[in-house]
């Protein structure tokens, strides 16, 4: 079986949140499955030329845009034994950033259409062309419009995978002519609520529809989740599928990560202890080894709970003997909360404003219990990096955090949790956590447990093939 991963970001070469992790994480998996997976994205200006020097040119054709055409290289790199191909194109992708020019529907139209058309020129037929997000949400489209009568691309399937569905590739109608190229007759695909609508027109096209949980499979099918798109999913609702992405448990390893203090297992937590400390000691907090650890890292937006935070931050504080840290940016509202909060209560409360690697790993290891309050999460992969290191998660059932984490009241669950998006829950949740933290020889065995859990990529990878099989198997 041959799959193509048809992805806007992957690291090493250019990342801008989860997607980058997953589009270098799940293809590597499916290979150690002897799955045939390559990678295509954007030839970006931002790759650092150490990487940019790692790639050969292979080949160059020109791409229908619309009415006229571009001229597209393809370069090849390897990867963590993973083949990488690069869609070149100066005018669209040698610029500053990867998002948020003027002519986004154009530059990933021109990548989605160039994708396709690369294929013969490289050899590489693939049974499964795996897409992910709106940036690439025009492949299954234009397949299924210009290639799939072609006998040279007969028989391949499509799977578009929704990380966010906030994200939906939104433009204007005046777009067909120009930049989309699709004919009068068949734009009923992509047109929804008076707009070109990308995602909606992969919805349509695909043979599958995945989301990154399974319940957000479902979440999104509601009018609060759905940004809208809901009578378009609950139509397709047979061709959606939620699994559950995983994280890199080679980089994630508590026992053999650089960035730590101290290295630790859940059969020797004493580096744990001392992480803590020096994390402390950086931080500007009291020594103090004793007073439980509550963190977050986290781009702070309004989705990420951080509404919930505001209103219960200062009882948590004055209610009960704990330490709070902070890592993110994002909103200025909640950007200089944080700050106001860390000059209420010096050397219990640390806010560490960006997002700094090395940094979020030893908070991880530092941290006692780790806060995900979210309105709304697709999967979430923090809370399976606490538990990788052993940072308990407290979190709201919703999406992926309701999947991976299961609440310890009755003895066999990974961490606590609360349903209803309101700060009184959140801090009976977290009180709850507290009364935990006391009973010592009991929250050792909470933390193993929490360590052993199992979220690797080895899961979501059988899940894909067995998705994949399931749509080749249909003819």
């Amino acid at each position: 079986m041959k799959c193509l991963f048809v992805t806007s970001e992957a690291q090493p070469f250019a990342a801008s949140g989860g997607l980058a992790e997953v589009s270098a994480s799940l293809p590597h998996a499916l290979r150690q499955r002897l799955i045939g997976c390559r990678i295509v994205m954007p030839l970006y200006e931002g790759i650092s030329d150490e990487l940019k020097e790692s790639m050969r040119f292979l080949t160059s054709f020109s791409v229908p845009v619309a009415w006229r055409r571009q001229y597209c290289g393809v370069f090849e790199a390897r990867f963590n034994g993973v083949i990488y191909y690069f869609i070149d194109n100066q005018y669209y992708f040698k610029r500053q950033g990867m998002y948020g020019h003027y002519d986004d529907a154009e530059r990933f139209a021109f990548f989605s259409r160039a994708v396709l058309e690369m294929l013969p020129f490289i050899d590489f037929k693939p049974d499964i062309i795996h897409c992910n997000d709106w940036q690439t949400a025009l492949v299954p489209v234009y397949y299924n419009l210009f290639y799939s009568q072609n006998d040279w691309y007969q028989g391949i399937k499509n799977v578009f995978t929704i990380h966010n569905i906030q994200y939906q590739g939104k433009y204007g109608s005046e777009l067909y002519d120009e930049v989309v190229g699709i004919p009068q007759q068949s734009r009923s695909i992509l047109d929804f609520d008076g707009c070109i609508n990308f995602v909606k027109g992969a919805i349509e096209t695909a043979n599958r529809v995945t989301t990154v949980s399974p319940s957000y499979s479902w979440e999104i099918r509601d009018p609060w989740f759905s940004n809208g798109l809901d009578p378009i999913l609950n139509a397709r609702a047979w061709k959606i599928r939620g699994i559950l992405n995983g994280i890199d448990t080679v980089s994630y390893d508590p026992s053999a990560d650089g960035d730590l203090y101290a290295t630790y297992s859940a059969d020797d937590l004493s580096g744990k202890a001392v992480n803590k400390r020096k994390l402390q000691e950086r931080l500007g907090l009291s020594a103090d080894a004793g007073v439980p650890l509550v963190a977050m890292v986290t781009r702070l937006v309004s989705h990420k709970g951080l509404d919930l935070v505001k209103a219960a931050l200062d009882q948590i504080m004055n209610e009960e003997d704990i330490q709070f840290v902070i890592l993110g940016s994002g909103e200025w509202e909640y950007e200089s909360f944080f700050r106001s909060m860390q000059a209420k209560y010096p050397g219990r409360l640390a806010a560490c404003h960006g997002f700094v690697p090395e940094l979020s790993r030893k908070i991880y290891a530092a941290a006692d219990m780790f806060l995900m309050p979210s309105k709304a999460e697709p999967c979430g992969l923090a809370q399976m990096i606490a538990l990788r290191y052993g940072a308990v998660p407290v979190v709201r059932e919703v999406g992926g955090l309701r999947d991976s984490i299961h609440d310890t009241a009755a003895g066999d669950g990974n961490g606590f949790t609360f349903k209803n998006y309101d700060a009184m829950d959140m801090i009976d949740c977290i009180r709850r956590a507290i009364a935990a933290y006391w009973q010592r020889d009991g929250w050792k065995e909470l933390v193993k447990r929490a360590m052993n859990c199992d979220n690797s990529w080895a899961r979501s990878a059988t899940e894909y093939i067995d998705l994949y099989r399931e749509v080749i198997d249909e003819g």
